[in-house]
C-alpha cells in the first residue's frame, strides 16, 4: 500500500509505504513543513496502526527534506539515504534560507548509509534501492514489486525529467542511468515522482520526449 501526502510551498509528493501483514512502514521524503502538515502525517500513521521502520530519501534537496528532523526524531529512526547525497543535509540550512524554508542542519542525524542495489525489506514488502544519479547527488529510486510501482523522486517526472541544471546535476547521466534502471521495469508499473501527478512505465517509454 502506498499513500500520497503533498506537502510544503513547493508542493512535494511524500509517500508512505505501508506493509498490510506487518503494519510497518517506510516515511519517504518528509516534506512536511508547517505543523498542521506534521500532524496530517503523524495522524495518518496512528490512525492506521502503522508503525514506521524507515524513513528514507529519494534525495536531500531541501524541499523533500523539510520535516526530516521531525520525523527522524519523533519516530526515533536514522535517516536513510544514498551516501553521495550527505553533502546536501550539511548545505540544507543555506538552501533554505534561499527558498523559503526554515530548516537547519542536518547532518547530525544519524545515518544510515543505502547501496546500489540493496533491497530493504518492509515485512513482507521488498524495497529495491537504485542508484539514479544525474539530478543530483545520491538520488536514489525505490521500486515496489508488490506494489507494481516505482518512487522516482524528482529523477523522473510524468512525461518529464528531473532538472540538471543544479549543483551536481549531469544530463546524460541521468538520461542513461533512466534508461538503464528504470525504463526497464514492466510496462504496467506506475511511476510515483517527487511533483505532480503519477504515470506508468509503459507511458513513460511511449511518450516522453526526453527518452524516446
Amino acid at each position: 500500500m502506498v499513500k500520497q501526502f503533498i506537502f510544503n510551498h513547493y508542493e512535494v509528493n511524500t509517500y508512505l509505504v505501508a506493509d498490510p501483514a506487518t503494519r510497518q512502514c517506510a516515511i519517504v521524503d518528509p516534506a512536511c513543513q508547517a505543523s498542521y502538515e506534521d500532524e496530517q502525517l503523524r495522524k495518518y500513521i496512528a490512525d492506521m496502526g502503522l508503525t514506521p521502520s524507515y524513513v528514507l530519501l529519494t534525495h536531500a534537496h531541501v524541499d523533500h527534506i523539510a520535516g526530516l528532523r521531525q520525523v527522524c526524531e519523533f519516530y526515533r529512526l536514522p535517516v536513510t539515504m544514498h551516501a553521495d547525497g550527505r553533502k546536501l543535509l550539511r548545505q540544507a540550512e543555506a538552501y533554505g534560507s534561499m527558498m523559503g524554508f526554515a530548516v537547519d542542519n542536518m547532518d547530525d542525524l544519524e545515518f544510515n548509509p543505502l547501496e546500489d542495489n540493496q533491497v530493504l525489506q518492509l515485512g513482507e514488502t521488498r524495497i529495491e534501492c537504485r542508484f539514479v544519479p544525474g539530478h543530483c547527488p545520491g538520488s536514489m529510486c525505490f521500486v515496489l514489486p508488490e506494489c507494481k510501482s516505482v518512487i522516482t523522486g524528482d529523477a523522473l517526472f510524468h512525461f518529464s525529467i528531473g532538472r540538471t541544471d543544479l549543483p551536481g546535476g549531469d544530463y546524460n547521466l541521468l538520461i542513461s542511468k533512466l534508461k538503464e534502471r528504470i525504463l526497464t521495469l514492466p510496462d504496467d508499473y506506475a511511476v510515483l515522482p517527487g511533483h505532480g501527478i503519477a504515470s506508468q512505465i509503459g507511458k513513460e517509454k511511449k511518450y516522453n520526449s526526453f527518452l524516446v
